[in-house]
């Protein structure tokens, strides 16, 4: 005779295990650094065209103008700063004004006059990279403390716009769109102090 199971033997099944979800779970990241910033737009003037005195005091502002500057100039752009003022010079759209003017004629140049380099070495900074990726049009020096120098800050464009800050470490300053003298005072300013400057070590590593 066959071994038939007896009834307690037989497997246990087990009731059905209702599952009801709590719903969708919303995943709050931090904004990812990799993203690219928003657009600038640029001042709404002419480099070479307008020759009215426009002040500012607003970051935003300092950038709308800088950024229309380097659009806009055709062969080059003298930048003389303390430390490459990541508020106002780390942006992909200045980077990309500089790019577009270097590429645009073999004989156009970027100069960057700075005090101190060793912020923009650490943090990283777009102009940094751009002097690395065309070394042989945008150069980079630093101020020689041994001479004495102005402090504040310019950014000249072609033979006519500049923006001055007077105290760099505020944002408050002014830009000429067309001002051939003042603009020519500052290059001469500006070609005194690179005659004495030096190569940056931190600029060194980093091109390395």
């Amino acid at each position: 005779m066959d071994n038939v199971p007896e009834q307690d033997d037989l497997p246990v099944e087990l009731p059905d295990i209702e599952f009801q979800s709590p719903g969708r779970f919303a995943i709050h990241n931090p904004p990812s650094e990799a993203l690219p910033p928003e657009t600038l737009e640029p001042a709404p003037f002419r480099l070479g065209e307008n020759d009215q005195l426009h002040r500012f005091s607003k970051p935003e502002d300092a950038r709308a103008h800088a950024l229309a500057l380097m659009q806009q100039a055709q062969r080059t752009l003298y930048l003389y700063t303390p430390d490459l003022e990541p508020w106002l010079y780390h942006h992909s759209s200045i980077q990309e004004a500089c790019t577009q003017l270097l590429l645009g004629n073999p004989r156009n140049r970027l100069m960057i006059l700075v005090r101190d380099s060793s912020r923009a070495v650490k943090e990283g900074h777009r102009l940094l990279n751009l002097s690395r990726r065309l070394s042989s049009y945008c150069q980079i020096r630093r101020i020689n403390p041994d001479y004495p120098s102005e402090e504040h800050a310019f950014l000249l464009a072609d033979e006519c716009g500049l923006l001055l800050r007077p105290a760099p470490g505020e944002h408050a300053g002014y830009v000429y769109y067309n001002n051939p003298g003042r603009t020519r005072q500052l290059l001469a300013q500006f070609e005194q102090t690179w005659n004495t400057s030096l190569l940056d070590p931190n600029l060194r590593s980093f091109l390395i």
